[in-house]
């Protein structure tokens, strides 16, 4: 049996190879396209048995039927810029890709466990609840993981074996080590930590200051827009939960279910750095403040359904860890 990661070398994905390998497996082959960035530098200290480009897999999927029944796949792969207007390479790179892994998997019964989105659920209306798939994404994105999430579902209402081997799951604000490569998609944190340690370097910026949006809602003050943040170890862990439990299946929320402020993210950060909170707020973009949503928060049944009890810990319990393991240590990675 293999484990096959792709995405592998990127935030996630990488972090996932971390937390198999400290299980003893090694196994693992990877999929990924590293091009020029710093991706490469999450390979180091990996082990696994091999490594192919995204496109390579791809055509030894499709013409060689690479992947076997006692195979699993943890499909990670996706352009994740929420920003990103190419539709076309969005269908081709979130859609298309994991249709053909999927069918072939869900035709041999090899297991199958990949990444869907918060992004799917628009603009949050039916309260983030996984039991709903009736939903309007706002961005292209967002509708090209979706598209997938329907694919999955008519498989499964067609084949009902396809039921067995199968596990969606929707991230959503996901911070910690790893993700350095990623740069304006990187979490808050990390940007908050670069603010602080004046190596974020944006003219308007006060050294050891961290910068959050103002609100424009009378009901939510300054800084007091709620995401549910997760950390990058938990959601390996929930991965690993998955991939030992084969008979726990579906599509589900993998979220806290607990929204904390941008407030509490930068006092937690300038707690782990042993300073008083210096935060100051600036206006929003305009454009963004006409979609700009000021809580998010997921609903956990699924997840508390199939009996998952393992504890996620505190945002400042893991903010400690990222920023004094990880950021304060020269962007140390696993």
């Amino acid at each position: 049996m293999s484990y096959i990661v792709t995405w592998w070398a990127g935030f996630i994905g990488s972090v996932v190879v971390w937390y198999l390998n400290d299980q003893g497996i090694d196994d693992i082959v990877i999929v990924d396209h590293l091009t020029t960035t710093d991706k490469w530098k999450n390979l180091v200290g990996k082990k696994y048995k091999n490594y192919f480009d995204k496109y390579e897999f791809y055509h030894k999927v499709k013409e060689e039927w690479y992947i076997s029944k006692d195979d699993i796949v943890i499909h990670l792969w996706a352009c994740s810029a929420t920003t990103e207007l190419d539709a076309q390479y969005l269908m081709e790179n979130n859609t298309k890709y994991s249709k053909t892994l999927y069918e072939q998997c869900a035709f041999i019964g090899a297991r199958f466990i990949y990444a869907s989105s918060a992004a799917t659920y628009g603009d949050g209306n039916q309260w983030y609840s996984d039991a709903d798939f009736d939903l309007h994404p706002l961005n292209m994105y967002g509708y090209s993981k979706h598209l997938f999430d329907q694919r999955i579902l008519d498989w499964t209402n067609n084949f009902t074996s396809c039921v067995s081997q199968v596990v969606g799951l929707k991230f959503f604000n996901v911070y910690g080590p790893n993700e350095y490569h990623k740069w304006s998609m990187a979490s808050v944190i990390y940007h908050g930590f670069n603010q602080i340690k004046k190596e974020w370097k944006t003219p308007e910026l006060c050294p050891g200051q961290i910068q959050l949006f103002k609100s424009y809602k009378e009901w939510s003050a300054d800084g007091e827009q709620q995401r549910d943040f997760i950390y990058v170890k938990d959601i390996a862990k929930v991965i690993h939960f998955f991939i030992t439990h084969p008979e726990k299946n579906w599509i589900f929320n993998l979220w806290t279910g607990q929204a904390r402020s941008f407030n509490d993210l930068a006092k937690a950060t300038f707690m782990a750095l042993d300073m008083q909170p210096n935060i100051s707020y600036k206006e929003m973009p305009e454009w963004l403040n006409k979609k700009y949503q000021y809580f998010t928060q997921a609903e956990m049944l699924k997840l508390e359904n199939i009996w998952y009890t393992d504890k996620f810990f505190s945002l400042e319990e893991w903010v400690k860890d990222y920023v004094q393991n990880y950021l304060n240590k020269e962007y140390k990675i696993f």
